[in-house]
């Protein structure tokens, strides 16, 4: 009998212990499903630092879910006034307009996707919503970044569906939050993104501070959260082209 028991309790502590195999996808979709507003409005510093000088930038961003889509508009107040607006859908190609300071509106083309954004770091693409769909992963492993062990998932565009070839994402074992992107063109790492000073607002866990970093030292951008609001009432209308007039 108690030879039987013991068989029944080694059963009983291998199901308890059993861990699901993780997936690359898995863990994507682990991240995706983390706390996520309906609505943004932030107010974010932007220094852009490149040879040793420091152009310091300021935006409002507000954001918003219409139904399968994400839509977000960004409104410089320094030095210069610009507007970004743009429009993430599930299904199709996305869509994008910039309002120059003379007051002409231009809409990005795919083909200027690739173009810096306000002379930063960042891309047009990069200001685009991720939409886990578009990607097929591969779990390649655990590594520390940003001070947190993570999994490390590689993402490789359906289709051809990005300026870059490939991107690996970190995700915090912890609490799936993502807290390192890299970014690689022709396979070779172009840049990659670190979020720092990760704090939860309204259980929302919200980066304070991103770092886009040149892989070859050339430069970075910094975007440092002054204020986030979430859920606050946004009507449609001020996320439509029409409010970039």
């Amino acid at each position: 009998m108690k030879r039987i028991n013991l068989a029944l309790m080694m059963v009983m502590l291998i199901a308890v212990n059993a861990v699901p195999a993780q997936t690359g996808r898995g863990i994507m979709d682990r991240a995706d499903s983390l706390k996520k507003p309906d609505t943004v409005r932030a107010t974010v510093q932007m220094l852009v630092i490149r040879g040793g000088e420091t152009a310091e930038k300021e935006f409002e961003l507000m954001g918003k879910k219409a139904g399968n889509d994400e839509k977000v508009l960004v409104t410089f107040t320094k030095p210069s006034k610009i507007k970004f607006l743009t429009h993430t859908h599930k299904k199709g190609e996305d869509d994008q307009w910039l309002m120059l300071s003379s007051g002409r509106v231009k809409r990005i083309a795919a083909g200027e996707r690739s173009q810096a954004f306000v002379n930063s770091h960042l891309s047009y693409e990069d200001m685009k919503s991720r939409d886990i769909d578009r990607y097929d992963y591969t779990l390649a492993g655990e590594k520390n970044a940003a001070g947190a062990l993570c999994y490390v998932v590689e993402a490789k565009p359906k289709d051809g569906d990005s300026i870059y070839s490939k991107a690996v994402f970190y995700v915090r074992k912890a609490d799936y939050t993502i807290v390192r992107i890299d970014l690689y063109r022709d396979d070779v790492l172009l840049k990659y993104l670190e979020n720092y000073d990760i704090k939860s607002v309204k259980g929302i866990l919200t980066p304070h501070r991103a770092v886009m970093y040149m892989a070859d030292g050339s430069g970075r951008t910094e975007l440092i959260m002054k204020s986030v609001v979430y859920n606050s009432s946004i009507p449609d209308r001020a996320l439509n082209k029409d409010a970039l007039r």
